[in-house]
């Protein structure tokens, strides 16, 4: 494996290998659940939880694993964690709970934390799969945040519940819908393609500027 250091392992995920807006992993609940900000800090700090739980025993039994059952394993270790995490939002928020459904199971099958697993708690000492567990995770989180802030917002005119422009706003009803996540998940794609352009460039005219400065 190519070597990285701790702050690149944490780092990672949150911003150049953002599972959602870069890799585009774990679309199936950001599309999904992701029609309010309750929801969608329900499922990420869900997914959050069974991804630092899952990297940290994976990696405490790298060496224990049999290399012919691993998948099934890491599979093991990670519906625990989702079994632990549904349990809790169930105690906690039930009403979360409720909207969240079905989708909360499915972390299991998010490829996601599937992925992590076997790309690097299953080959990397327990401080260095927390450090990407982590920084994979909040990742997850702001991209889940981001979707949800924009689309309750924009849907219902509402942050959290509260109200935010008064009874005389026309919510976007489509925002809530399915289709808005689709929309949400553009309109943030199309916010970082110009935002990395924009940087790409301000770094090329900085370093044109410095070659032209050396020359002279």
């Amino acid at each position: 494996m190519k070597a990285t250091t701790p702050t690149q392992d944490l780092m990672r995920g949150i911003w150049r290998e953002n599972p959602v807006l870069v890799q585009m992993l774990g679309l199936c609940p950001a599309l999904a659940v992701t029609n309010t900000v309750a929801n969608s800090l329900a499922m990420g700090i869900a997914t959050f939880f069974v991804l630092l739980g899952s990297s940290l025993l994976v990696s405490l039994l790298r060496h224990l694993i049999p290399n012919e059952v691993r998948i099934s394993a890491y599979i093991l270790i990670i519906a625990t964690f989702v079994t632990v995490a549904e349990m809790g939002l169930e105690a906690i928020v039930p009403e979360v709970h409720k909207a969240l459904g079905a989708f909360i199971a499915l972390i299991v099958v998010n490829c996601m934390i599937l992925g992590r697993q076997e790309a690097f708690a299953s080959k990397r000492p327990v401080g260095r799969a927390l450090l990407d567990a982590v920084g994979t995770g909040v990742g997850f989180l702001i991209a889940l945040f981001l979707m949800g802030a924009f689309r309750e917002i924009i849907g219902m005119g509402s942050f959290l519940g509260q109200p935010l422009f008064g009874p005389h706003y026309e919510p976007w009803v489509v925002m809530i819908l399915p289709p808005g996540g689709f929309l949400t998940l553009g309109a943030l794609l199309i916010a970082l393609s110009w935002f990395q352009k924009r940087r790409a460039a301000g770094a090329a005219t900085a370093a044109a500027l410095a070659a032209e400065g050396g020359a002279a």
